[in-house]
């Protein structure tokens, strides 16, 4: 008999929803202070998951990210987060 697979659950940042860790993106402040994105799920830092860039504006709005991420994003974070949305949902 098979071992059931515990699938890893996270919690949106924008819509609140718990869903599986794949089908998200993850954006993570490093020890550095540096926000980036997180394509690979493995990188070490405080880490935010994003389903859609639907729910990544919802985040900017309420402030979600950085509240997630316990730090103050700059514009330029946020736009270079917008443009790998676009480029991930292509």
């Amino acid at each position: 008999m098979g071992a059931v697979r515990k699938v890893p659950l996270r919690k949106c940042i924008g819509c609140n929803e718990m869903k599986n860790k794949k089908e998200m993106i993850r954006v993570v402040r490093t020890t550095d202070n540096e926000i980036i994105l997180d394509t690979t799920g493995k990188k070490n830092g405080r880490g935010a998951y994003v389903c859609c860039s639907e729910c990544l504006a919802k985040a900017v709005k309420n402030k979600g990210l950085s509240r997630s991420l316990n730090a103050e994003i700059p514009d330029e974070v946020y736009e270079k987060l917008r443009e790998a949305f676009a480029e991930l949902e292509r």
